[in-house]
Parts: C-alpha cells; sequence; structure tokens
C-alpha cells in the first residue's frame, strides 16, 4: 500500500484540546470543539463558563513574521482600550505555537473570545457603532505601516486577475469584465488626490461574520488575518458593499449606510475625495478576495466555478451600477450631515 503526503489536514479536536490545555494551564474541563475550516480553521475551546478561541493557520498561508505583526497590532488596539480580540500567551509567555501536521509545520494561536453574537441583519444602530470602532481603529493606525501585504491597484486588481486566470481563460466574458473593471478602477485610484486619502494599516475584512455584537451597539472586531497596508476608505468601501448585499430593501440599506457612515464621521471625518471613491473602495476590495478564493483553491474549490464567478462579478456591477445612479447626491460634499442626503 502506498502512503501519500498531504496538501491539507485538520487537526484532531481531541488532540489540539489536550495541547492547549497542557500549554496554556487550563481546566481539565475544558472541551475544545471544530467550529469551521476555511481559510485558516478555527476551534473553540470552552468550559461553563469561559471561552477562547484556537485558530490554526494553515500550510504556507502565512509566515510567521505576518503571524506576529498581526497579533502586535492587536496587542496595540487592546493597549488603546479598542474592542478587539486579543492573542493570548502561554505559561511560558508565548502565544504562537508551532505544530507539526502532516503536510507540515503549522502555526497555532490562542484568542479571546469576542463576547456577544454575530448579527446579518443589522439596526442602524449597530451600523452606527460599527463607523464608530473601525474610524477609532483608523485613528490609531493612520501613517503607521506593517511588515505585511500592501494593498495597492497591483496586489488588490492585477495580481487577483492573475490568479483567476489560471482557473478561467481570459476570453471568458467576466473575465473580460474584470479586466475592464479591474482598468477602471486603476485609473481611478491613479489619478485621485491621494492627499486627501490617508493611508496606514487596514484590517480590509470588517462585515458582520467578523464582528459580535453585544446589545447592539457593543462591538468586538475580530478576524485581523487578512491586515495589511494602504489606503483606509478601503475598510469603509468594504463594509458599505457588504451592507448593500445584505440589505435587500435599499430604502432601508441608506438609512443603515447614513449610520454606519455618521458613525465614522462622528470620530473621524471622510473628505469629499474620500466619500467619492467608496463604491471603488468597496469594489476593489472584492475582487481582490476573487483572487485569494484562486489562491486558496483548496478551500474554495466549491465556489470557484464559471456560475459562482458570473455571480461573483454580476454582483460587482451591480453595486458599481448602484452607486453610479446614486453618486450625483449620495457622495457629494462633506459641510455637515444634514446636507449629505438631499
Amino acid at each position: 500500500m502506498t502512503t501519500f503526503p498531504v496538501s491539507a489536514s485538520t487537526l484532531s479536536e481531541t488532540a489540539l484540546g489536550n495541547f492547549i490545555k497542557d500549554t496554556y494551564q487550563l481546566a481539565a474541563n475544558f472541551s475544545c470543539k471544530l467550529y469551521r475550516t476555511g481559510l485558516n480553521h478555527t476551534y473553540f475551546i470552552t468550559d461553563v463558563q469561559t471561552t477562547y478561541v484556537i485558530r490554526v493557520y494553515c500550510y504556507n498561508w502565512r509566515t510567521k513574521t505576518e503571524i506576529q505583526e498581526e497579533l502586535r497590532l492587536l496587542n496595540q488596539l487592546k493597549n488603546n482600550n479598542l474592542s478587539v480580540s486579543f492573542p493570548i500567551a502561554d505559561k511560558n509567555g508565548i502565544v504562537i505555537q508551532d505544530v507539526q501536521a502532516p503536510e507540515g509545520l503549522r502555526h497555532v494561536v490562542l484568542f479571546s473570545f469576542a463576547k456577544g453574537d454575530k448579527i446579518r441583519v443589522m439596526k442602524p444602530d449597530t451600523c452606527f457603532a460599527i463607523g464608530e470602532i473601525m474610524a477609532k481603529i483608523h485613528n490609531e493606525t493612520e501613517g503607521q505601516k506593517i511588515d505585511r501585504i500592501h494593498y495597492d491597484s497591483n496586489t488588490l486588481l492585477h495580481k487577483s486577475y492573475m490568479h483567476l486566470n489560471s482557473f478561467f481563460p481570459d476570453t471568458n466574458d467576466a473575465m473580460k469584465t474584470l479586466k475592464n473593471l479591474g482598468q477602471n478602477l486603476s485609473k481611478t485610484f491613479n489619478e485621485i488626490d491621494t492627499s486627501a486619502l490617508p493611508q496606514g494599516i487596514v484590517h480590509l475584512d470588517i462585515w458582520y461574520d467578523n464582528l459580535n455584537v453585544a446589545a447592539e451597539t457593543d462591538i468586538t472586531i475580530f478576524d485581523f488575518d487578512n491586515c495589511g497596508n494602504g489606503l483606509l476608505i478601503l475598510d469603509v468601501g468594504y463594509f458599505c458593499k457588504q451592507l448593500f448585499f445584505i440589505e435587500q430593501d435599499k430604502d432601508q440599506y441608506e438609512i443603515k449606510l447614513h449610520s454606519f457612515l455618521s458613525g465614522y464621521q462622528s470620530v473621524r471625518l471622510l473628505s469629499e475625495t474620500a466619500l467619492q471613491v467608496i463604491p471603488e473602495a468597496g469594489a476593489a476590495v472584492f475582487m481582490y478576495y476573487l483572487g485569494v478564493q484562486a489562491q486558496r483553491f483548496d478551500w474554495s474549490n466549491i465556489f470557484l466555478t464559471k456560475n459562482y464567478l458570473n455571480m461573483f462579478v454580476a454582483r460587482i456591477e451591480t453595486w458599481m451600477d448602484y452607486n453610479k445612479m446614486q453618486k450625483s447626491f449620495r457622495f457629494v460634499g462633506i459641510c455637515s450631515w444634514d446636507t449629505i442626503f438631499i
């Protein structure tokens, strides 16, 4: 019988739980359960009163330096009283554990659990609170750099297209649309006044699935796995685009969008330029995540089909078309919130 090597494995709940209990000196009554697999694998380890999150980074997905930078950012935010899920050190003060899996070395980190629940359809007050905490994070990270990816037209658009091109030919209609859209977005970002668009460290994936809500307005952000350097408006645009597709009633979307942007601007103002490029920012990040799915085909192969590509690209087009129609009154000027929506 031939024994084959593996490209990806799922660690045993029991073995991982015993490892964490020993390494972090947790009580014997803690139990470990797999929550979900994905870009990384997530487990919960709990007793009657306490829950922790275990992230098992997938093989060759993040370097140890990248993980260290992510954790350094989280500790910085935590130390400045921002509500984020933060890393926990073991009995020896170590925060990144190295474990040998069948495919090779993988890294493991224990995180605090974010109180509250995921809420997909949020109330306006919740959207306001999300805008507030995003802006507070941006106040902390503006002008800073991290030893990780820089999100620009090349990494968000060109490289994403090239990753997809490994699965879909240039002649595919959706790929033609993506290529054209990527060129237009690149042109927009190359021509805008970047002095009106602050840069810093971005989360890049703030939406309902990466935050928990307690009592409607108590927000905790987690999953900084995609953090990197770039225009801060990327975070704003991505949340707005996610909200757009979550809220089918576009009148309600407008109300919640207003609340989110009001919450953000109660902490830090967005320039007129920043407001105007929200549609492009959201589209660019969505294109980037298409490229991530191509990179991580071992995880996303159930999604990465021609039909899925058509659906995803159509969504980006719908987002851009909607904002093109609304742009004349939504993202013009910023004197006060009474004059933005008229």
